[in-house]
């Protein structure tokens, strides 16, 4: 997971000045995506199967990794590596959350959400982080793979249904007992990542 160069996004100069995405070619990221106001969509397993498949769907035509994810009722945390040169992540959510979308109940609609023709599923905008190198990958793995246990869902990382854990501990990256205990590479959390 070497350096990147960071490239510049054709949606950068739409984009408010003071805000800024990481573009980072071929990169590795961490997102964190939240409904609308919070609302408990994945708390409904048909909902769960309705964003997997749209995650399907735009792989297969805007091809992309995920290493890790983990869907709680009302957000999401993903890793992914792009292809080598890609850095259309902003497409990619965008279909997703579209797919996710359709045929859904519209959320409280506000003038500005109106204005833009969205339904309010999703907040506007996520949050997303480059991943720097081995060290910030495996921290955010941790952090995606302790998140069910961090809200109280659970006790041990294993129990949750919708969650890239059993994945990982089948290739051999952790043990099933891991996350039973607030992991090392987490206890000194002072950021929300997104949350």
């Amino acid at each position: 997971m070497g350096q990147a160069q960071r490239t510049h996004h054709p949606a950068e100069q739409y984009a408010m000045t003071a805000y800024r995405r990481a573009f980072v070619a071929g990169g590795c990221y961490f997102f964190t995506v939240i409904t609308q106001d919070r609302r408990p969509l994945f708390a409904d397993p048909a909902n769960v199967a309705r964003l997997r498949e749209g995650f399907h769907r735009v792989k297969a035509a805007h091809p992309f990794e995920i290493d890790a994810a983990v869907i709680l009722p009302e957000h999401l945390h993903t890793i992914w590596r792009l292809p080598e040169g890609d850095v259309d992540y902003p497409l990619r959510w965008r279909k997703i959350k579209h797919y996710f979308s359709i045929g859904m109940h519209a959320g409280t609609l506000r003038p500005s959400l109106t204005k833009r023709h969205e339904k309010g599923v999703w907040q506007r905008r996520y949050w997303e982080h480059a991943l720097r190198d081995e060290a910030d990958w495996q921290r955010h793995m941790d952090y995606v793979h302790f998140n069910p246990v961090k809200h109280g869902h659970v006790s041990k990382p294993v129990d949750w249904p919708y969650s890239s854990f059993a994945q990982a501990v089948a290739a051999g990256l952790y043990s099933p007992g891991w996350g039973e205990q607030m992991p090392a590479s987490l206890s000194s959390l002072a950021q929300e990542w997104g949350e």
